[in-house]
């Protein structure tokens, strides 16, 4: 077995739906890729007397981090044929019994996006294995750089898209105005792009989602809330929507930090370590759970934006954010350590969904 190209992904998910009618929904998704490809996720839980809260989460953002599809195709596989089976599931030195996995899609909803990029990842596994962005050509000009190609996905969503006016001129968040940028290009506007309208469709179509994870590769870590700059609780005036603070963010130790009430921020913090001591489980490889910014200042995320909403339009359910990175030194790892971390992320992933109760 290998790393499964883009016609596998679709029918890996498409299969799943049609094997598990009772527990596996099909979701078609809106927007076609700049290609023309229409993308599927699923909707898995047992059915339920009342409406449950869901946990979305999506993977293949970005283009050249190819172990992401798998880790949320065998992620859904798992379950669903533990549930059907009636079994436990078990991932080297840990194990969920059969009712945990009942239990947990009883109360939950799991919505999964193996591939948010396919036009993307065709493009890695095909002609340039390092290639990060979609393949949106609208600011390439017929130029023969082919750097200007694409939008970075995971900067094209809206949270302090305008980020050369939030951030301070001294800052160096991990974003780029330049359509010319090979990797961080946000793109001419928030959700310009197919491939992120897609995923705000899913959050707007499943309003009972409370927890969101953007499975990404690598170094190891389990972010969470925030990315623009640190976490305070003190003060709420202190935040991304005020433009008092305009050209003030994202330096560590300063002034500013970004408020985050202490029970989101003490929630958070327990769910990511919940993931990482589900990592650790299977054969002993330490994750750390720490913010965003913590990694490098970022705007425009993914993680970031669903936190946002609910301050933005106190309307929308309260969703905490997480992004997953797995794996070291390599964004396509030789098959045979790619299959042990695939066990490592999906078992932290159980866990972390069981720990939402």
């Amino acid at each position: 077995m290998s790393y499964l190209n883009i016609t596998e992904v679709e029918s890996a998910v498409t299969s799943l739906a049609t094997a598990y009618p009772g527990t596996a929904q099909l979701i078609t998704l809106p927007d076609p890729s700049i290609e023309g490809r229409t993308a599927h996720a699923l909707q898995i839980g047992r059915p339920a007397p009342v409406p449950k809260d869901c946990v979305m989460l999506i993977g293949g953002v970005h283009a050249r981090e190819w172990g992401s599809c798998e880790i949320l195709v065998h992620f859904a596989a798992d379950l669903l044929e533990a549930l059907q089976a009636g079994t436990g599931l078990g991932y080297g030195g840990i194990s969920f019994t059969a009712q945990q996995v009942q239990d947990l899609l009883l109360r939950l909803d799991l919505v999964v996006f193996p591939l948010v990029n396919p036009d993307g990842r065709l493009h890695s596994q095909t002609v340039d294995a390092m290639w990060r962005k979609n393949r949106n050509p609208a600011n390439s000009g017929g130029s023969s750089n082919p750097d200007c190609i694409g939008i970075d996905l995971n900067r094209n969503y809206d949270f302090l898209f305008d980020f050369p006016t939030a951030f301070a001129p001294t800052a160096t968040p991990q974003v780029s105005t330049s359509p010319c940028d090979r990797y961080v290009y946000e793109g001419p506007s928030a959700f310009s792009e197919p491939e992120t309208r897609n995923v705000r469709w899913l959050l707007d179509r499943y309003p009972r989602t409370r927890w969101f994870v953007d499975v990404h590769s690598y170094s190891q870590d389990m972010l969470y809330n925030w990315g623009d700059d640190e976490n305070q609780s003190d003060d709420p005036g202190m935040n991304f929507r005020n433009p008092q603070y305009d050209g003030k963010r994202g330096l560590p130790g300063d002034a500013y930090a970004e408020y985050i009430p202490k029970d989101d921020a003490d929630t958070a913090l327990e769910l990511a370590t919940a993931f990482c001591q589900g990592v650790q489980g299977v054969r002993g490889t330490a994750y750390k759970p720490l913010t965003g910014f913590h990694l490098y200042p970022t705007s425009g995320t993914s993680d970031d934006y669903v936190y946002s909403r609910h301050f933005v339009d106190p309307g929308r359910g309260k969703v905490l954010g997480f992004t997953v990175e797995w794996g070291v030194k390599s964004f396509h790892p030789p098959w045979a350590e790619m299959e042990k971390i695939v066990l490592d992320v999906d078992a932290g992933l159980v866990q972390f969904c069981l720990a939402t109760a």
